[in-house]
């Protein structure tokens, strides 16, 4: 994972490529736990959903300041 310093270095198509991707394999994760009731590793889940919000909170913190 990213330190919060390379976060801020990535361009905004990226961002939105994470961002994608996380929550593809979120989607995955979820349907799998689903149908099973098993995960190897259940934090992953967790970790996904952070990994969102921290895309999701970079992305408007860039739409606000070009806003201003």
């Amino acid at each position: 994972m990213k330190s919060k310093k390379n976060w801020k270095d990535i361009s905004d198509s990226e961002i939105l490529d994470q961002l994608k991707e996380a929550r593809k394999n979120l989607r995955q994760l979820r349907f799998d736990y689903g149908v099973t009731r098993t995960l190897q590793n259940p934090s992953q889940i967790r970790n996904l959903k952070k990994k969102i919000a921290r895309l999701l909170t970079l992305k408007r913190e860039r739409e606000l300041e070009k806003g201003k």
